[in-house]
């Protein structure tokens, strides 16, 4: 027969069960405190590198760092000479990463970026199909005017980025680790381009509408470029790091209220759907894919950790919404007649 366990046990050993718990929680959050505060220091150490070289772009750097972070790609866009091809490089030196520019023109090819089977000669006169990788295998890829290439090239970047692969005469080859993909395009010339599709736009985590400097950092950036000393970086970030930052951010928590505050955001971009504004239906012809809620979402909680929180609130959905969804809503012919902007949109529905 099972003894009796009297209350007082019971109340001790639950106490004792309690307090067990607290403690471990406490431990939990004392380490995720800690993974959090080393997160922002390593943010703003980056900032600092690049701030060395590139003068204001603020608002651009950080967003860049925040795409960066979520494992997403970037497409930056501005006129000639605001420095969108120096940050990527000075951002690819300061991460301990493999870097490659690709400078898209008319003529490159598809293999150009992927890389090709070669013929191999052995020492014992042997020969064989050897794969020579492209430039597309590194771990920071610039895509150098992105828009000046044919379609059929454009297309060779998108398995790439979506699926960090790349099939080559019918055999896979993985891109592991670190792959981040920043494409340059500029708005004002249109003759000789090719606008990318709608498919590889949603590729892009982010577009980033880079703007014109001040007076003030104009007078800096003559005072860096015309002068005898260039500004140098270092090298003081590994690809893992920036790995493990990423799936950091993953662990923050979101509310279900957050998360279908999300949710609702993308579902009312659509014009077909019912719940969608009068304004939507009046000038959006394709609302944002799946694609930019999870976006939005993994955005609000880089946001929120560079803030030292360890919960996402709207204002992360609304501070990221601008960059993450502005490629992903496509106007009808009404909106672009009223010269309606798809940021203008965005803000409406928010």
């Amino acid at each position: 027969m099972r003894p009796k366990i009297s209350e007082e046990v019971v109340c001790s050993t639950g106490f004792h069960y309690n307090r067990v718990c607290l403690q471990r929680q406490e431990r939990n959050n004392s380490v995720m405190r800690q993974k959090i505060e080393s997160f922002i220091e390593t943010v703003r150490q980056i900032e600092t590198e690049i701030a060395r070289v590139l003068v204001g772009q603020h608002n651009t750097v950080r967003s860049t760092v925040v795409a960066l972070i979520a494992g997403g790609h970037v497409l930056l866009e501005g006129v000639p000479g605001l420095g969108k091809t120096l940050l990527v490089k000075t951002l690819a030196e300061t991460v301990q990463a493999k870097f490659s520019r690709i400078q898209f023109t008319p003529d490159l090819m598809p293999a150009d970026l992927t890389g090709t089977n070669i013929m191999h000669e052995h020492p014992d006169g042997t020969r064989q199909f050897v794969f020579q990788p492209g430039p597309v295998f590194s771990n920071i890829v610039l895509a150098d005017e992105i828009n000046r290439a044919t379609p059929k090239t454009q297309a060779a970047l998108l398995e790439a980025m979506q699926e960090h692969s790349v099939t080559v005469a019918g055999t896979t080859h993985r891109l592991d680790g670190l792959f981040f993909v920043l494409a340059t395009q500029n708005p004002l010339e249109m003759e000789g381009t090719y606008p990318l599709p709608e498919a590889q736009l949603d590729r892009f985590f982010c577009k980033i509408l880079v703007p014109f400097p001040t007076g003030d950092e104009m007078l800096g950036i003559l005072a860096r470029t015309v002068s005898v000393q260039t500004p140098a970086v270092e090298k003081t970030f590994s690809s893992e790091a920036i790995l493990e930052m990423g799936r950091l951010a993953r662990e923050i928590p979101s509310a279900e209220e957050i998360t279908r505050y999300a949710v609702n955001t993308v579902m009312r971009s659509h014009p077909d759907l019912p719940n969608a504004p009068e304004f939507v239906k009046k000038y959006v012809r394709f609302g944002a894919s799946p694609r930019g809620a999870q976006a939005l979402l993994l955005g609000a909680k880089i946001n929120a950790v560079l803030d030292g929180r360890f919960n996402v609130s709207k204002e992360d959905i609304q501070e990221i919404a601008l960059m993450v969804l502005r490629h992903r809503i496509i106007l009808n012919f009404e909106g672009q007649a009223e010269n309606v902007s798809t940021d203008a949109v965005i803000k409406k529905l928010l």
